[in-house]
């Protein structure tokens, strides 16, 4: 199977008429596609950067509400900037619940001034834009390869896909695969050559009709 050093272009489907569509709020449509493509991206870097689940949930809304926003701002660029306009974006939201979470930890040290409280406000972790923007890069190209398996997933069979999963994710053994799905062992061979090139195709239109 492809890996994330195979996949990465650092490139994500945002292409120019999705961008377009995405200025009228209306879009419901546009916009979903959007969060699907997204929402693991922002979610994953944020867990990357330190912040809890319930925080890194916060910082995926927040950034889709400031996207929304600012969206108009934004201006295509050719060398691909949408990718550090949306990085700042999430990146601020990160740093937004960094300072929340030293906020609490103050007013809980204020209502109970221990050794404890002190320590604890001491240890919370503060944001550095470059571990971020390590875990953002890291993130890009392993949703590039998510989005890419999921829209080959829905265009193959099921049982095919299922093979192709057991095989290359799982790492279980041709035969083992044969006789679970009732396969012979040369099917199994073509089916993974195939999703295998379905991939690259599907990762190649991701990389070229982006922006």
């Amino acid at each position: 199977m492809l890996t994330y050093a195979q996949a990465a272009d650092d490139s994500l489907p945002t292409r120019r008429s999705l961008l377009s569509r995405l200025k009228n709020w209306d879009d419901h449509e546009s916009w979903k596609v959007f969060f699907d493509t997204y929402w693991r991206l922002l979610y994953s870097s944020a867990l990357r950067a330190g912040l809890t689940d319930a925080e890194a949930q916060d910082v995926v809304q927040e950034t889709v509400i400031a996207v929304m926003n600012k969206l108009p701002e934004f201006k295509y660029d050719a060398n691909g900037s949408f990718k550090g306009w949306l990085l700042r974006q999430t990146s601020w939201r990160i740093g937004d619940q960094f300072r929340k979470r030293r906020q609490d930890a103050t007013r809980r040290r204020r209502d109970s001034d221990t050794a404890t409280h002190t320590e604890e406000l001491e240890r919370l972790p503060d944001p550095v834009s470059e571990q971020i923007e390590e875990a953002w890069n890291a993130e890009w190209r392993a949703n590039l390869l998510e989005v890419a398996v999921e829209r080959v997933k829905r265009k193959v069979d099921p049982k095919h896909f299922q093979a192709f999963d057991l095989c290359v994710t799982q790492k279980w053994a041709v035969a083992r695969v044969a006789q679970t799905l009732n396969l012979t062992p040369a099917r199994i061979y073509l089916i993974k050559h195939r999703i295998n090139r379905l991939l690259k195709k599907e990762i190649i239109h991701l990389q070229t009709k982006l922006i």
